[in-house]
Parts: C-alpha cells; structure tokens; sequence
C-alpha cells in the first residue's frame, strides 16, 4: 500500500480536508482508519498527535454512519493510522476537520522551541539533545549548562525574533543540496528531508507544522530550568500557553498582594516576612508543647521503668525533647504516642538500656503496627486503644545487660 500522503506538510493552515477511509479495524474499545490523505499530524519527534474528527459525507454514508472523533494518530511503516471512537466503512469519502485551537497551539510552541533552539546553538554552541511538546509545557534538552543570565539573555533574544516577524519557509533539498547546507538534527534520516528554515535564527529538519511568520507566536516564555544530564532542560511556553501562564501568575500576584497588603512588586518581600513570622511562632509554639510534655514527664512514677505518654497533638521537635527527658530518669523502654484511639497514633520509643527493637516487635504481635528504626530509637504508626496500648507497653519485658 502506498504511503499515506500529508496534506499539512504543504499547508499547515489546512483546517479540513477531504479524503476517502481505505480500511477501518477495530482495536480494543476504539477503530483504527486508514486514509488515502490525511491533514493530521501524528505523533512523534517529541510531538503529540492532532485531534479532530471525521465527518461521512455521502448521502448513504451519512445515513448510515455517524461523524467519529479522532483520538490519536500515530504512523507505521510510511502509513498513517487514526484512532477514533468509532467504525466508518472503507471506501467511505470523509472530511476531516482539526481540532484547530490544538493545531495552531502547537505550530506556536513547536516554532518557538525552534527559535530558542536555534539562537542557543548560535550563542552557547549548545545542541538539543531532546524535545517534548506536552499538554502543559515544552520541555528543551541542551547538552551544555547554561547560567541564568545566558537563559534571560536567550529569552530576549528569542522574543526579539518574535518581534522582527522572520518568515518561516519550508524546502525540500535534493541530496546535492542537502550536502552543503548547515542544518540542525538529531537523527540520521532516510528519504527526503524537510528543512525548516527561520531568517537568520535556525535552519533545521522537521516533519511538524510550523506558523507562517515568527510575530504569529506572540510571546516565549522559560518557565522553569534546571540541570539535567550534565547540560540543562529549559521548560517553556509560547503564544496562547505564555499568555494563560503570564495572566494566572498576574492574577495570583494580586490575590496574593491583597492578603499580605503590599505592593505587587513587594509580594516576595511580605512572603519572606510572613514565613519568618510563622517559624517563630512554629518555634515558641514547640517550647509550649515541650515545656507541657516536660511537666507531665515529672509527674510520672520514679520507680516505673516502662512509661509512655499519650497526646492528641505534638510536633516532631518536642516528641523527640521529651523522649529524650523521660529516658534520663527511666531505664526501661520511654515512649510518646500522638493521636486518638479513633485515627490511629504516631509513637517514638527510646531506651538507653534496651533494643527500642524489641518494643516494636512486641507491640506489632498485638496491633496493627508499622513503623522501623535502629536500637536506641523507633517510630512509626500504631492502631489500638490507649487503654491497650498502655497495658502492653508497661508490661514489656526488659533484658538484662
């Protein structure tokens, strides 16, 4: 069977297309169809797959036939296949019609992680060793780190190719061509090669649908980066994804502002005032729960060896103070456990004498238990009654040293 031809390589604005089905199987819960032509792109090369759906259009079919969305689209062997939620007979005439805010979103991100791509390659020397265009961001790979001030100056710099408004022109050179042209890839490819060309940013091969002009993306924006396998991935987000992120972030700038009562422009300043407001209070608010556990750890028999102490609410800090305070004046097995019979409790065993171990091991052959640690100290979670849990824990045997 011939190779399924792509309409979108020839035009990317192409928003409906006609074509006839060729073959329809089921697969699992959906149909896979067969086109003579197809204005869908396909996954691949870090690149999701057009959405959509197929219209019958002749007066038997569309009697007969409903109109099947287009799910996924994936080529195999030179032939391109569409997933879709339902049946169309073969020989059927169909139209297409793309899932066109997708589409066009996608010309935008993929264009803009050319420019990004190609200036960085220019400036840095840097290669993109790996390229995703997800639903929520683009993710570029180079195979050399970059500073943050060489990743603002990249961002500028990909953003003032947006406002020249370069064209971006499609070719197909001949192998004599191909020869003498300075092309980015990151593969080897077979066949005919199709250049993506952006006036004095990027040369490179690709199969995707691009805008006609760079001004069409709008916006580029890096979002996020970090170090990943020995270079740096950037994330970032161009025309209509920039615009949603810049308006989001705006929009939680101002709540933000509005709670804390301060400038826009200071909200990083009243966040950090704020987060130092809430550890001091975090850090007296311990020395409550300590200075609380502490008076009931002198109230507990001198002479018991075994004591524990049950709580509703204790922070890590002053578990481990009054742990620490009870094993001083008990030799046995010293524990706290924080909770309700109802939700369950959270315990640290210590002991300065015993295997804390052994604790454990007792307490799981009579409840539900979990939890870990080394000889001088466990934790972990328990579910039982107070009540219980304090009977086996006085009883636990102790080993003699």
């Amino acid at each position: 069977m011939e190779p399924t031809r792509k309409l979108y390589e020839n035009d990317s604005y192409k928003k409906e297309f006609s074509a006839r089905v060729l073959d329809c199987q089921q697969k699992g819960d959906a149909w896979e169809l067969l086109l003579e032509a197809t204005g869908f792109f396909p996954e691949g090369g870090g690149q999701g797959a057009d959405r959509g759906i197929l219209c019958p259009v002749s007066a038997e079919a569309s009697e007969s036939q409903e109109s099947v969305r287009v799910l996924d689209v994936h080529i195999r062997q030179g032939l391109i296949y569409h997933t879709c939620s339902g049946p169309i007979n073969p020989g059927t005439p169909v139209e297409g019609r793309l899932d066109w805010t997708l589409r066009y979103s996608n010309m935008q991100q993929h264009t803009g992680e050319h420019i990004v791509s190609g200036i960085a390659h220019k400036a840095f020397g840097v290669n993109n060793v790996g390229f995703h265009l997800g639903s929520q961001a683009v993710t570029l790979d180079f195979d050399k780190p970059l500073t943050e001030e060489q990743i603002d100056w990249l961002e500028e710099a990909a953003n003032r190719s947006v406002w020249e408004n370069h064209p971006v022109q499609v070719s197909y050179p001949d192998a004599r061509q191909l020869q003498n042209l300075d092309y980015r890839s990151k593969i080897e490819i077979e066949g005919q090669v199709r250049i993506v060309t952006i006036q004095d940013v990027d040369v490179c091969a690709c199969c995707a649908p691009h805008v006609l002009n760079t001004g069409e993306i709008g916006l580029i924006k890096v979002i996020s980066h970090q170090k990943y396998k020995g270079g740096v991935r950037l994330s970032i987000l161009c025309g209509d994804r920039a615009l949603r992120e810049v308006r989001q972030n705006q929009r939680q700038i101002a709540q933000i502002s509005a709670l804390l009562s301060v400038k826009p422009e200071a909200v990083a300043q009243g966040v950090e005032h704020l987060h130092r407001e809430c550890q001091e209070t975090k850090f007296r608010y311990v020395e409550l729960q300590t200075a609380r556990m502490l008076d009931q750890i002198r109230h507990l028999p001198a002479e018991q060896e075994n004591v524990c102490l049950f709580v509703p609410e204790l922070d890590v800090p002053a578990i481990r103070r009054a742990v620490n305070a009870m094993q001083e004046e008990h030799p046995g097995y010293c524990g706290i456990f924080v909770g309700s019979d109802q939700a369950g409790y959270r315990y640290q065993i210590v002991s300065k004498t015993q295997d804390s171990r052994l604790a454990g091991e007792a307490l799981k052959r009579h409840f539900a238990c979990r939890g870990g640690g080394k000889a001088d100290m466990i934790q972990g979670q328990i579910t039982g009654t107070r009540e219980e849990i304090q009977r086996i824990f006085s009883s636990l045997e102790l080993q003699k040293k």
